[in-house]
């Protein structure tokens, strides 16, 4: 690999979070899928950390447990076939990270996607669970109708966004065939007395 490969919208969001993680933290792996995010997540809180991960899909929570449980790290997380706007009714109190990466589970019929509507809720449940300078990331795929539905209104939501409270970007390539993957990232400003 190239030292200057631009590399992909899942790279930037976990270059973004990394920073953010600690031993002890605790994050939340909004779109479960196939575990990949969960288990990065997993390892990175430590042994005091804490992972709440959510998917609609029984068949993502069993392969995310068995991931979870193969690496030796499933006792840090907690695995909740729940849709992931019901995220602030599974979570207890404030994190550190949210992370999304929207879509369908890889590997199985892609008739089941994230929605525009419950992922908007989603997002706003996130913004009400981070700590203050905690970190949202998105991964956006709008390579298919939903998805494309789902950029533009994550775009519009995260203008709209309070800048005194919040920072958010948008990271896409600008000039790449079959829509790549964007990154929406939304970092939650300290206020005086925080």
């Amino acid at each position: 690999m190239m030292a200057n490969d631009f590399r992909s919208a899942r790279f930037w969001a976990a270059e973004l979070i990394e920073p953010a993680l600690r031993d002890g933290a605790r994050a939340v792996d909004a779109t479960m899928g196939n575990g990949q995010d969960t288990l990065w997540l997993c390892r990175r809180v430590g042994e005091a950390g804490r992972v709440y991960a959510f998917d609609v899909q029984p068949e993502a929570v069993a392969r995310t447990r068995q991931r979870l449980e193969d690496a030796g790290v499933a006792q840090r997380a907690e695995l909740n076939c729940l849709g992931h706007e019901r995220m602030a009714e599974a979570v207890p109190g404030p994190v550190d990270v949210v992370m999304f990466n929207l879509g369908w589970l890889p590997g199985a019929a892609h008739a089941v996607t994230t929605r525009t509507e419950t992922t908007l809720l989603a997002v706003n449940a996130a913004l009400g669970l981070l700590k203050p300078d905690g970190l949202l990331t998105v991964c956006v795929y709008p390579g298919h109708p939903e998805g494309t539905r789902e950029l533009e209104a994550l775009t519009h939501w995260a203008e709209t966004l309070d800048p005194r409270r919040f920072d958010a970007l948008l990271r896409r390539y600008m000039n790449q065939p079959n829509d790549p993957p964007q990154l929406i990232a939304v970092k939650r400003n300290r206020r005086k007395g925080e």
